[in-house]
């Protein structure tokens, strides 16, 4: 899938996209048929740039209900011939996810769209997981025959048909055709649940990597076998040696983290790090300033998962070098440092944003730090971070430190955060935003009263209102 092309922050489009609560509120506004555009045009074409951990499903799915929009154009979409060439998940998964939720609202035409996706779609296993959830009974037997259909009766296609159901996400329709009155279902469903079940026992009894009793070197050689796959092993390989290495091992290990191959020198820098050796930090500062890509890479993260004082005092240090080092230095300040540390957690932020965008991975523990340590003058950068970043995640860690930091927050972002895509965003919006805007309150209303929501969130929400107002 290729990265999506996101519109600027101040069109609709591009705050749909981004999931924003503003998004919402300008869509219904707008000309209904401008709006459903945009819609049509975010669930088509998925905006998240990690798909598999940014929630936009509910977002857009509730917007369907307030625009009354119709679902033409994710049929069309689903049972474009594209569905056959393409057989991404990402491709239709958002559109499914939209009318899972559509569906437990009510809507009818979005369960009969998933249940002909569910037989007929190339991504029909998504489509089945929405309806484990939302369909009856009646409707999943109905889905025996063609779901099993996909499946060859021969020993490869029940090979197969064991492997998908050993590996499905919900469960239920496949206990559900294990019962099944029809001998010909019942009986191929509950020959593939037991060949999932030996099947996973088998791979129990036949596990890969170390083994009790493997010295440092073969620990080290696994490590090494692995970056020759593509495969970076050095974390699992660093706990083995947790648990295989002795104080007679250090010499050796020591020697690793200092000139040995790749998987033995992040091996070592990680264990070290790990186990709080009194070298591990001018080690990793020699790996840092010698070793190759990947070594510089397991160094700075063994040096930011460190939580010693000695740490954080080297930190402090490094904290103004313009290389990997000191801008993990400027994460690790963020995480462990005090109040004396604010100044160079606010510099690395803003250079960051400076110099990587408002996107930048880096962003993720420096905004957190900036509300951690309450750094006042951070808001504004905090601000654009907000309406700028792509990253609904991203922009949910700007609204909590914007909350620590910002005194505007709860009649500023908080209100439209109380719109947004994220849950956790909502749930720090129903706890900062100020009830004098009747917006406010009618959205906490609708919030407490709505089944879908999670309950962090109407927890929140019932916090700030009473019970007699809820039921309103």
């Amino acid at each position: 899938m290729f990265d999506p092309v996101i519109a600027p922050s101040g069109t609709l489009l591009g705050l749909l996209q981004r999931g924003r609560g503003d998004g919402t509120l300008h869509a219904l506004t707008a000309p209904r048929p401008e709006a459903l555009a945009a819609l049509n045009h975010c669930v088509l074409r998925d905006p998240r740039h990690d798909w598999q951990v940014e929630n936009r499903s509910l977002y857009y799915a509730r917007l369907y209900l307030d625009l009354h929009g119709e679902l033409d154009a994710i049929e069309a979409h689903l049972f474009d011939p594209e569905d056959v060439l393409d057989t991404e998940e990402s491709r239709t998964g958002l559109a499914l996810a939209v009318l899972g939720h559509l569906a437990s609202y009510g809507r009818r035409d979005a369960l009969e769209l998933l249940r002909r996706y569910a037989a007929h779609g190339t991504n029909w296993a998504w489509a089945l997981d929405e309806l484990a959830l939302r369909d009856d009974d009646a409707g999943l037997r109905a889905l025996a025959a063609p779901v099993l259909a996909r499946f060859a009766t021969d020993a490869e296609g029940e090979a197969e048909l064991a492997a998908t159901v050993r590996d499905a996400f919900e469960p239920r329709p496949w206990r559900l055709w294990a019962d099944d009155p029809r001998p010909s279902v019942a009986t191929r469903v509950r020959a593939a649940q037991e060949a999932g079940c030996f099947d996973r026992w088998q791979r129990q009894m036949r596990p890969t990597g170390p083994r009790p009793g493997w010295s440092v070197q073969a620990v080290f050689a696994w490590a090494e076998q692995g970056l020759e796959r593509g495969a970076a092993l050095h974390v699992p390989a660093a706990r083995c040696l947790s648990a295989v290495a002795g104080p007679e091992d250090r010499p050796e290990i020591v020697r690793a983290a200092e000139d040995g191959t790749e998987g033995a020198r992040c091996t070592a820098l990680r264990y070290l790090a790990d186990s709080s050796d009194p070298d591990a930090l001018t080690l990793i500062e020699r790996a840092v300033a010698t070793g190759s890509a990947p070594v510089v890479e397991a160094a700075v993260d063994a040096f930011e998962r460190m939580r010693s004082l000695a740490a954080v005092d080297r930190a402090r240090g490094w904290a103004r070098r313009p290389d990997p080092l000191g801008a993990a230095a400027g994460r690790v300040l963020a995480c462990r440092g005090g109040l004396q540390d604010r100044d160079p957690v606010l510099a690395a932020l803003r250079e960051a944003v400076r110099g990587e965008g408002p996107d930048a991975p880096t962003l993720w523990t420096l905004v957190d730090g900036a509300g951690r340590l309450g750094i006042a003058c951070a808001a504004p950068v905090l601000r654009h971070i907000y309406r700028e970043t792509a990253s609904s995640h991203l922009r949910g860690r700007a609204a909590r430190a914007l909350a620590a930091t910002d005194p505007s927050f709860g009649t500023g972002f908080a209100v439209e955060c109380l719109w947004d895509c994220e849950e956790t965003t909502r749930e720090v919006a129903a706890r900062h935003a100020e009830t004098g805007d009747t917006r406010v309150v009618d959205r906490l209303r609708r919030l407490a009263a709505d089944p879908a929501e999670e309950a962090e969130v109407q927890t929140a929400v019932r916090s700030r209102i009473g019970p007699e107002e809820t039921a309103v």
